[in-house]
């Protein structure tokens, strides 16, 4: 006998999709039509324009991704972190530099000059841009987005087939992913699939794989960091209350050496080869910050100019502290309830509080609290949504200069419609708060587009945005902390205490 239809629970149109999918007999193809749909946004977000696209003399980072595929194809690897490091030397942990070369040999095979040592510079034929495009998707498509579909399976579980179902939807349309790596171009889908990976294993017990899968996460950009003390912490909680605990410790020490000393042993076992990539990775050199960015750091900067008036070696220790204390809450708390509900929690507030308070953070930084964030979508869906849409307007700056204005209004849109489920259950306070603040966003936008900022004050509406977003990111900040204390007696997860209620 056919089991009855799902029930739609207020989950908007996508809710409403996929229960006339189970109506019809076309639940089969749910997963299927999300796929297509995902795909398409990426798709048509890549026909727009990328990171320094026609921007002499350095370009981008579209620029910077293809270069690193010259020089890992092109010279002997102890090179690849030394070669002519004033133009897009390689900065990123090595796993980047194997992908590199994996992406670069196959461009090779179609075309030769895609990746010729130095005459490939600055090359912006239709035909490489379409391999670009192509590997960035295939690098999310191998690594992300099974990843989703497996923790959308294990999180919600098989008996909840409409949730699961919105909640693979709803991740794979996240707007700040889509539009930073397949509009501005990177691929950040590769350390956050890595993490999504280390996820799934910790929340299923697989505590080994899962220290392999978050070094591998370290190993492609080292923004993974900002994840490290609450996987630290969970871990560490989980050998205190676990059965063999002191065991468990040895092994996921063991696994975490082996596995970093495998790649790079891959790379060298040459002392000052190992030195010289560190130096590459944390250039403390760069300063507090790095162009605007929505944190605590270049907010302040309105008043006080930090970087004017002290060190980078004060500085650094200044947002150690900072961090430190913005995070340490939540890890401890982690430690206390090692539990699958309090690790997403703990890894959002953990990077969250990174990205406000770090030394040298970049805008784009901001993905790695998204990802728990939108996760989590289903236990906090207003505050997770109202998030995405804050982090896409922080990121405006940076895609107004890579001409990606249209994908990210049309993003934005698509983000709000398909999340607007979410203020259903909102206390009418909370709904007039987002209303004048999506208001007050939409009123700076019009007056960028409108009125020309004053001569004495250039920056006027990118600080604008900076300063609001990073009030709002606090705000989240300490929300987020609060919804982590107040799931200590939650067994597992959102769904498992439904179920038990319903006993």
């Amino acid at each position: 006998m056919r089991s009855p239809p799902p029930v739609s629970m207020g989950y908007g149109w996508i809710g409403a999709w996929h229960e006339f999918l189970f109506t019809t007999n076309g639940s089969s193809l749910a997963l299927l039509s999300t796929y297509l749909l995902a795909l398409f946004v990426r798709w048509t977000v890549s026909l727009n324009g990328y990171s320094g696209e026609g921007v002499p003399p350095l370009h981008g980072d579209f620029e910077a991704q293809r270069h690193w595929m010259e020089i890992t194809t092109a010279l002997p690897r102890r090179e690849w972190y030394r070669y002519d490091l004033k133009y897009w030397g390689l900065d990123y942990p090595l796993l980047t530099a194997y992908h590199s070369w994996l992406m670069g040999r196959i461009g090779q095979m179609i075309n030769p000059e895609w990746m010729a040592l130095d005459t490939s510079r600055r090359m912006e034929s239709e035909g490489l841009k379409m391999y670009m495009r192509l590997t960035a998707l295939a690098t999310e498509w191998v690594i992300y987005v099974p990843a989703v579909v497996i923790f959308a399976n294990r999180w919600v579980g098989h008996g909840h087939w409409l949730k699961k179902n919105t909640l693979i939807t709803l991740i794979l349309l996240q707007p700040a992913l889509i539009i930073i790596d397949h509009g501005h171009f990177q691929y950040n889908s590769a350390m956050l699939g890595f993490t999504l990976w280390a996820i799934v294993s910790l929340i299923t017990g697989h505590h080994v794989l899962a220290s392999v899968f978050f070094v591998f996460a370290l190993n492609y950009k080292q923004m993974a960091l900002f994840y490290a003390l609450p996987v630290f912490a969970y871990l560490l909680g989980t050998c205190f209350r676990g059965p063999n605990g002191f065991q468990l410790f040895v092994k996921l020490g063991v696994t975490v050496v082996a596995t970093f000393t495998l790649l790079f042993a891959a790379y060298s076992t040459d002392v000052s080869d190992i030195l010289q990539v560190f130096a590459r990775v944390f250039p403390v050199e760069r300063g507090l910050y790095e162009d605007k960015v929505a944190n605590v750091w270049c907010a302040i900067s309105v008043l006080v100019k930090l970087r004017q008036r002290f060190e980078a070696q004060s500085l650094v220790y200044l947002s150690l502290s900072a961090t430190l204390l913005a995070v340490l809450p939540s890890s401890i708390h982690v430690f206390r309830h090692p539990r699958p509900l309090t690790l997403l929690y703990a890894l959002l507030n953990g990077s969250l509080g990174f990205f406000l308070f770090a030394f040298q953070v970049h805008e784009k930084s901001i993905l790695l609290p998204l990802l728990p964030a939108t996760l989590l979508i289903l236990d906090a869906p207003f505050a997770s949504a109202f998030f995405n849409t804050v982090a896409m307007y922080s990121l405006f700056p940076l895609l107004r200069r890579d001409v990606l204005v249209l994908p990210y209004v049309v993003l934005t849109v698509l983000w709000m419609a398909v999340s607007a489920f979410t203020w259903s259950r909102v206390a009418a306070p909370v709904k007039l708060f987002a209303m004048i603040t999506y208001s007050t966003m939409l009123a700076l936008h019009i007056l960028e587009a409108t009125v020309p900022p004053p001569a004495n004050l250039p920056d006027i509406y990118v600080m604008a945005n900076v300063l609001l977003s990073t009030g709002l990111f606090s705000l989240l900040l300490v929300y987020f902390n609060y919804r982590q204390w107040v799931t200590r007696s939650i067994a597992s997860n959102p769904i498992t205490n439904e179920k038990q209620k319903k006993r």
